[in-house]
């Protein structure tokens, strides 16, 4: 039906010059006191022959309509041209799809190259990462446990943007298994020992003694990254790391919080917040990964948070339907 107004509305310039003939016959047959059925039967026939002809081309235009409406694909064929104009722009879209298939190509061939080179950056910078750690590890000072947490974070931003990459590739590299929480916690928290240590934060860790169907590498990454901003927005106090029944990872700290308006905005690409444009170091990427990884294995993420009292993130781990499914 809405096609159909939308026909009539096209067409209504015919359909009102044909009512300006029947118009002006029937005035003229008036003042010629001619007899009434002398016009209305040939308006009559004609109407009928235009009511022919109009629904014969109403039925071209939807099929033509529906053509063309397949063609937002990008890959349909173009209908024939029936007249110059048509044939015109026909050419015209052909010109336009060819120069947009061109600069897809070239977007693509660009794009994965740029991720052939982070990648093999990602691996490289690894190698003088590791042999500095272990240089810092031979000595026991302050200034060696300052520059293993600073150590730290840069071997985190690194598997940031091997991550990102990752997934902006579409990565498929998914082991689901029943694993033990624990097994996966206990890493991740040994990477924040020594910051824990210099800050004189407190880690509260109530063992989950569970096991999850999930990924042990990517959820790692997610409770690293959950970790890293707990430890960052807190400046004293404790962080806690605790299993809600049945199966929700929680971290807890009494860090500076969220500000209400940035709660329903810190899954979002880029937003910092009040808080990250506070801290110079905030990038606005690391809760976007964590929400798209945690989406990827079937997993909930959620945030709760009072300003001055804390924050409290949420894992479901949950058995769920994958996207990757």
């Amino acid at each position: 039906m809405k096609l159909f107004l939308r026909y009539l509305k096209s067409r209504r310039g015919v359909l009102l010059l044909f009512a300006a003939f029947f118009l002006i016959l029937a005035v003229s047959f008036a003042l010629y006191h001619l007899p009434a059925e002398a016009v209305l039967y040939p308006a009559a026939l004609c109407a009928v022959l235009g009511l022919i002809v109009l629904t014969l081309d109403f039925l071209r235009v939807r099929r033509r309509h529906r053509v063309l409406s397949e063609l937002q694909e990008m890959e349909a064929a173009l209908p024939e041209a029936r007249a110059i104009e048509a044939d015109d722009y026909r050419e015209i879209i052909l010109q336009l799809r060819e120069m947009n298939r061109e600069l897809r190509t070239k977007a693509e061939a660009g794009r994965s190259a740029m991720v052939d080179y982070y990648t093999l950056w990602v691996h490289q910078i690894k190698t003088p990462i590791a042999a500095m750690r272990l240089r810092l590890q031979e000595e026991d000072s302050e200034l060696s446990r300052s520059l293993l947490s600073d150590l730290g974070r840069i071997e985190r931003y690194v598997s940031m943007v091997l991550t990102y990459l990752r997934l902006e590739e579409g990565a498929t590299d998914y082991v689901i298994r029943e694993t033990d929480l624990d097994s996966i916690l206990r890493p991740v928290l040994r990477q924040f020992a020594g910051e824990f240590i210099s800050r004189k934060l407190k880690l509260d860790y109530t063992p989950a003694e569970t096991k999850v169907l999930t990924d042990e590498k990517w959820l790692a990454f997610v409770a690293e990254q959950v970790l890293s901003n707990a430890l960052k927005y807190t400046r004293e106090g404790t962080i806690s790391v605790y299993l809600e029944a049945p199966a929700t990872l929680c971290i807890r700290d009494t860090g500076i919080g969220i500000a209400p308006e940035d709660l329903p905005r810190v899954f979002e690409r880029n937003y910092t917040g009040l808080a990250g444009r506070a801290d110079m170091r905030a990038s606005g990427i690391g809760l976007n990964l964590c929400k798209r990884v945690c989406d990827s294995l079937g997993h909930g993420i959620s945030i709760q948070s009072v300003p001055d009292q804390g924050t409290t993130v949420r894992i479901d781990l949950g058995t769920r339907k994958l996207a990757m499914d």
